[in-house]
């Protein structure tokens, strides 16, 4: 029961807060003023905070911030063993720094290493934090851009982006975080600078217990859809996710901006029944997904299944099983990555169905940014495929759908599935990929098929029995970070440029109401669709094999 109350807590939390939130977010981004502290920020950069760019322009200013952030980080894990506040541990090696520094940079945060052994408290907060920062404010950026190619007429220019970059940290994202750690600190979440402490246990053994400034991180790490863990056990540990309470706070906190973009992008386009409409669907396929893994991990099939009367192995008994999956399924919803049981051991079809939720393109609702552009490219082909039933020109909020646009929409569906399987087959076609795999068979299989999902939908999360910290995985899966991160943002910032440089059309009888039942119906049946046509075969060896052994 505590449980379910969990997952109706959340629910209503978000279903609470995501409107003033979105609402606010509008403002921000729309306001012709700027902070005194933004200025100073634009002065020290060279920036000019009132010229907006061409979409070519703007990428360009997104991945110079990118590639700026990788070698910064990179820089900070490699020299870690040098500045204050390392705790005795040395710099990383090579691959890993580069791994990790690519990882956070791309709003991934794959993590092959723990977070208590392996980092100090600088390399933490100024390094990893100020990436969970940047690379969620990149992604608002993204379709900040996006939004304006839909609303505005002839012209090249999607906004500027040192504006959008800035404003997200400073009004959105900073606030947020500062006064959820408030509240997590004080429901228990801990924070100092102490080193580990050796204490007496009860049974008379000795124990060290780690320190951190873990209540600072652990807001923004969930708001941003980071979701690495301070610890190695990420939000299982009782010092990042202390009870039921903070469990609901920190899945709530994995959902709310991304379903608050939604409500901004209703607000921006001067109709709140698109976004209303496009809440729908991601809220359709999350409640879907939910009540599956739900049901899957709460079925008593085996011997400890049925003493445990759920399959409650790798699983807090104070969150149970539906604030596990729950949190699973927000957690690979909304491309945050975060854990709070193993998620190696859910069931066959409790596992498959996180994979297959990142699988959508982690439209429900998706990361920070990248979730709402995702639903956009769905309900661009959505209106495209409406289009060709009734023979009229496609078009969405008065813009034409044409073949330019579907080049870029098209391009932009066929790179993450492109990357994430070449990864797949690379790894299991070569002995330094297979060597790190511990589960023979459909699992192993799954294990790999989920490491490449997660790094190149930007989620970070991971099934536990790959032994992700050797060279080649550290190289092979920051590439494919890489490309899944950029390459998808190239094409929706070459059809935000596309559609901007067109006149709006009249509309008429015939045009398709992207705002209606019937279309919400269609674009939740394109999403699941597109999915299971792409994947299905990587499906059926993987998760679905297993399942049905």
């Amino acid at each position: 029961m505590a449980g379910w109350l969990q997952v109706a807590a959340v629910i209503a939390l978000v279903g609470a807060l995501h409107v003033p939130l979105g609402d606010y977010m509008a403002r921000v981004f729309t306001a012709r003023r700027h902070w005194r502290a933004e200025m100073v920020i634009y002065r020290l950069g060279g920036m000019d905070p009132d010229t907006d760019q061409p979409w070519p322009h703007y990428i360009r200013s997104l991945l110079a911030t990118s590639v700026a952030g990788i070698v910064g980080l990179y820089l900070l894990l490699r020299l870690q063993g040098h500045l204050p506040y390392s705790l005795g541990h040395p710099g990383m090696s090579p691959a890993l720094a580069f791994d990790t520094a690519v990882s956070f940079t791309t709003n991934t945060s794959w993590q092959n290493y723990a977070g208590e052994s392996t980092l100090g408290y600088l390399a933490q907060a100024a390094g990893l934090g100020v990436e969970a920062f940047l690379s969620a404010a990149v992604g608002l950026a993204a379709v900040l851009a996006l939004i304006r190619g839909i609303v505005r007429r002839e012209t090249d220019r999607v906004g500027n982006f040192w504006v959008d970059l800035t404003r997200a940290v400073t009004r959105v994202l900073l606030p947020l975080a500062a006064g959820f750690a408030v509240l997590l600190a004080g429901l228990g979440v801990i924070e100092n600078l102490g080193n580990w402490q050796v204490v007496t246990t009860l049974a008379g053994g000795r124990q060290a217990i780690p320190g951190g400034l873990v209540a600072s991180w652990e807001p923004i790490k969930l708001i941003s859809g980071d979701g690495g863990g301070f610890f190695n056990a990420n939000s299982a540990h009782p010092f990042e996710n202390p009870g039921p309470l903070t469990n609901v706070i920190e899945i709530t906190l994995m959902l709310l901006v991304p379903v608050a973009c939604i409500r901004m992008f209703g607000r921006l386009v001067g109709d709140r029944r698109q976004g209303w409409a496009l809440l729908a669907v991601a809220g359709v396929l999350f409640t879907a997904w939910m009540a599956i893994t739900i049901a899957a991990e709460s079925q008593a099939s085996g011997t400890a299944p049925a003493a445990a009367h759920a399959a409650m192995e790798g699983k807090q008994t104070a969150f149970g099983v539906p604030g596990s999956a729950a949190f699973g399924v927000a957690a690979t919803s909304s491309a945050d990555g975060a854990a709070n049981a193993s998620y190696d051991s859910f069931t066959a079809l409790g596992g498959g169905m996180l994979l297959s939720a990142m699988l959508l393109g982690e439209v429900s609702p998706g990361g920070v940014g990248s979730g709402l552009y995702g639903l956009l490219m769905v309900a661009v082909i959505g209106v495209f495929l409406g289009g060709l039933m009734i023979s009229r020109t496609p078009e969405y909020l008065r813009k034409r759908i044409r073949a330019p646009e579907m080049r870029m929409v098209a391009l932009y569906y066929l790179a993450t599935p492109l990357v994430l399987l070449a990864g797949t087959a690379v790894a299991i076609a070569l002995p330094a990929g297979r060597a790190a795999i511990l589960n023979p068979g459909a699992h192993g299989l799954s294990e790999v098929l989920y490491a490449f999902t997660s790094s190149a939908n930007s989620n970070g999360s991971a099934f536990g029995g790959l032994s992700g910290n050797t060279t080649f995985y550290n190289t092979l899966l920051a590439v494919v970070m890489l490309l899944g991160r950029y390459a998808p943002m190239v094409f929706v910032l070459g059809l935000a440029g596309s559609l901007a440089r067109q006149r709006p059309t009249s509309g008429g009888a015939g045009t398709l109401r992207t705002s209606q039942p019937a279309f919400v119906a269609l674009l939740t049946g394109v999403a699941v669709v597109l999915v299971f046509l792409t994947f299905l075969p990587a499906l059926a060896l993987g998760p679905l094999a297993e399942g049905l052994h």
